[in-house]
């Protein structure tokens, strides 16, 4: 966000943080130890202002949205990391439907719903505590759910965030109009005119206000619902830095007088955040420097009603790997997927050597999951220490199952065919499968791979890398 373009964009920002609404969402401030500044963006569906004012009816019309819709439910949860060195930002989105262990008492939900449950549990604690003001209640409540999300996202990406900015409905409404919109181009046509109201033709467009909302929003009649829903976010949001950091739009008074106004009424930053030198920071990154990606997720259920959900450690990371530069990312990527080509090539056989009951089974199908051939299973004599047994010449690939069942020691046997590993389950062993972890085996989504929109061309196959950044204007469903 290069704001120092002109000399006017400089002083008009000069007054953004004044008009700005905080709140005491990320604490003690800076946390710099893994090499990035991490900034949580969040679109909430909320129907109130930055300042907890109820919107209007006439306005929820114009947003083609009602009262009774809403919630504080984040559609859009989009982590972006900066390297302290400047040069090129990552953003990686957190699909809202992603199943999340919450804690604090609410269980296993959707990772959309955790500022909610929290801001609910938090009022109903102030309001047994005798506060009764309205916008009391509303503030303070709304801290206490923006930290748990703030806090949930630490937990499944293992990163610690800097920042947060948050934007509802009508600053999203406001803010696409006062850029003058945003360019995007569909594959197809859609008629979404039911649900999210989004209706447009195929190809290149210019879109903003209530349609820019609908095309982020829209997830019925689309291929991968929520998933494609993200990738319409991502293309999105990397137009909409592409707009912003145009010329077009710094050097234009008028457009940058209501930029700076749609985001004082509309967006809420934590407290620790001075926007003028995040600004100066942001002076480095080009549009083309912002590459937009999604975390891993795997699908599991019948097409519609699939349940989505993410292994931490696959999260945390290809998080890590955000701060790679490209070209080693790359090669870790390639690196990644001649892993998966062994363990796809490999048949396991695992021997139970401990006397638990069924262990030898769970642990198959869990190394299974993982993408293993699955071979025979069964009983062997007891055994104090558990051992992956691997063909000469074929170590490798016995570390990685070693290393996925909890780090066991690894032997080469003689007697084994190429292509084969015998799992030895001994006394000691803790792993997966000990703790009864079942799987059904659900539908793995990359995120480097499938989880991308495809290029405006059709590639020869679904499972390409497509990264999206504001240097562009893919084509996506």
């Amino acid at each position: 966000m290069i704001f120092a373009t002109t000399g006017y964009a400089w002083g008009t920002l000069h007054g953004l943080n004044a008009g700005l609404s905080t709140n005491d969402v990320i604490g003690s401030g800076l946390n710099q130890s893994d090499g990035a500044t991490d900034i949580l963006l969040v679109g909430n569906d909320s129907r109130t202002d930055a300042q907890g004012n109820p919107l209007p009816e006439e306005i929820l019309k114009q947003l083609r949205t009602t009262d009774d819709e809403g919630g504080d439910l984040t559609d859009t949860m989009i982590l972006m990391r900066i390297p302290n060195g400047g040069g090129r930002a990552s953003a990686v989105s957190f699909p809202r439907d992603t199943l999340v262990e919450l804690g604090q008492g609410f269980g296993e939900q959707k990772l959309n719903s955790a500022m909610g449950r929290a801001k609910q549990a938090a009022r109903t604690k102030l309001e047994s505590e005798g506060v009764t003001d309205e916008k009391e209640l509303e503030k303070k409540s709304t801290a206490q759910g923006q930290k748990f999300l703030v806090q949930t996202i630490e937990k499944l990406s293992g990163v610690g965030i800097d920042h947060y900015a948050e934007i509802n409905l009508l600053g999203f409404y406001e803010m696409t109009k006062a850029v003058g919109g945003v360019e995007v181009c569909l594959k197809e046509p859609v008629d979404d005119s039911d649900y999210s109201g989004a209706v447009f033709d195929a190809g290149p467009q210019k879109v903003q206000g209530a349609d820019a909302l609908a095309f982020v929003r829209q997830r019925h009649g689309l291929p991968r619902g929520d998933l494609d829903r993200v990738v319409r976010q991502q293309v999105f949001m990397s137009g909409l830095a592409r707009q912003m950091l145009s010329s077009g739009t710094l050097a234009n008074p008028s457009r940058l007088s209501d930029l700076v106004t749609s985001l004082q009424k509309s967006i809420v930053l934590d407290d620790n955040w001075d926007v003028m030198k995040f600004a100066q920071q942001m002076q480095g990154i080009a549009a083309g420097n912002i590459e937009f990606h999604t975390i891993p997720v795997e699908l599991d259920g019948s097409s519609g009603s699939e349940d989505v959900t993410a292994d931490k450690q696959k999260v945390q990371t290809f998080v890590d790997d955000l701060l790679l530069p490209p070209k080693e990312r790359a090669a870790k990527q390639q690196q990644n997927e001649a892993k998966e080509a062994q363990r796809a090539e490999t048949t396991v056989n695992v021997y139970n050597a401990s006397g638990v009951s069924g262990l030898a089974g769970e642990v198959r199908s869990k190394l299974g999951d993982q993408g293993y051939q699955e071979g025979d299973s069964g009983n062997a004599e007891s055994m104090s220490k558990s051992v992956v047994q691997h063909a000469p010449g074929e170590a490798e690939v016995a570390q990685q199952i070693a290393d996925s069942l909890g780090g066991i020691s690894v032997e080469e046997s003689s007697e084994l065919t190429s292509g084969s590993a015998a799992i030895y389950l001994g006394d000691d062993y803790k792993g997966p499968g000990a703790q009864n972890f079942a799987g059904s085996g659900p539908m793995q989504l990359d995120g480097a791979r499938q989880a991308k929109p495809q290029p405006a061309q059709e590639p020869s196959s679904g499972t390409e890398e497509q990264t999206i950044t504001a240097d562009g204007v893919p084509c996506v469903f």
